[in-house]
């Protein structure tokens, strides 16, 4: 049974987690794209205001569309934004993408965010871990953890659906936004990550979104793409031309060899309905 199939405590509700963020004072969350850390700033701002920095982690391994995203939920909630410089290639272990990398990886984007935070008076860092999270090996967590961060979401019992519920009666513009991890996790593990593989990652899974496309994967091995989208999205693969134009597009950029998952990604949770 995995963890996230045992009974836990019940979900604290909203305001605790408000009061218990308030009486640890300033605060600074790092900020992604994705819903669970915009979850998280939201209510450390309804907890502290203008004591909340929202810190958001530029590198090569964060796409564009990331950053856009963690933007506009910061806008808005109201808080005040800051892009901060990492760079994990700077680590040659992160670079030879082993077993490590992502413990390499929020390392040294901790780092980084630490610094900012003492610079700001920050007493507590936040980030949008949650029950869901707990279920396989994680070295990115332990990295956070051993950083200080503080996991809010995961301290108030809060699952994936949890999280969702809140962002989306909050107004959140990403309450529905597929999870997503950072472009070095399309690269198979053993094999070399550089900038220009990662910028080519990227433009690649930029086609299939600009197709209307909401999950996407490009996955990287010696050298060939291999196309996943979810798997209620794989049926529109069947679409001869469409494969066609795709396999054409993603040749173009760099990838002699491109071939579709008929399995589509395996995803944690179901895609969200828009309504």
């Amino acid at each position: 049974m995995s963890l996230q199939e045992i009974p836990g405590p019940p979900p604290r509700p909203e305001e605790e987690i408000v009061a218990f963020l308030r009486a640890r004072g300033r605060a600074l969350v790092a900020l992604s794209g994705g819903v669970d850390s915009s979850a998280v700033a939201a209510l450390a701002h309804a907890a502290l205001g203008p004591q909340v920095l929202a810190a958001t982690v530029v590198s090569s391994s964060v796409s564009a569309r990331e950053l856009d995203a963690a933007r506009r939920a910061a806008e808005v909630v109201g808080l005040r934004h800051v892009l901060v410089d990492a760079e994990p290639l700077s680590d040659a272990q992160y670079r030879a993408n082993g077993a490590d990398r992502c413990y390499r990886c929020r390392t040294v984007e901790t780092t980084a965010l630490r610094q900012l935070g003492e610079a700001e008076g920050v007493r507590q860092y936040l980030d949008g871990i949650h029950r869901d999270d707990l279920g396989d090996d994680r070295p990115g967590i332990r990295a956070m953890d051993g950083a200080g961060f503080f996991h809010p979401l995961l301290w108030a019992s809060w699952t994936k659906a949890d999280v969702r519920r809140y962002a989306r009666s909050f107004g959140l513009p990403n309450w529905d936004r597929p999870s997503n991890a950072c472009l070095a996790s399309r690269v198979a593990r053993g094999e070399v990550i550089s900038r220009e593989l990662l910028e080519r990652i990227d433009r690649a899974e930029g086609v299939l979104l600009d197709r209307g496309f909401r999950r996407v994967r490009v996955r990287v091995r010696g050298g060939a793409a291999r196309i996943e989208v979810d798997g209620s999205e794989v049926v529109r693969l069947d679409d001869p031309a469409l494969r066609a134009e795709l396999t054409e597009r993603l040749r173009a950029l760099g990838f002699p060899t491109v071939t579709i998952d008929p399995r589509g990604y395996p995803p944690r949770e179901q895609l969200p309905v828009v309504r």
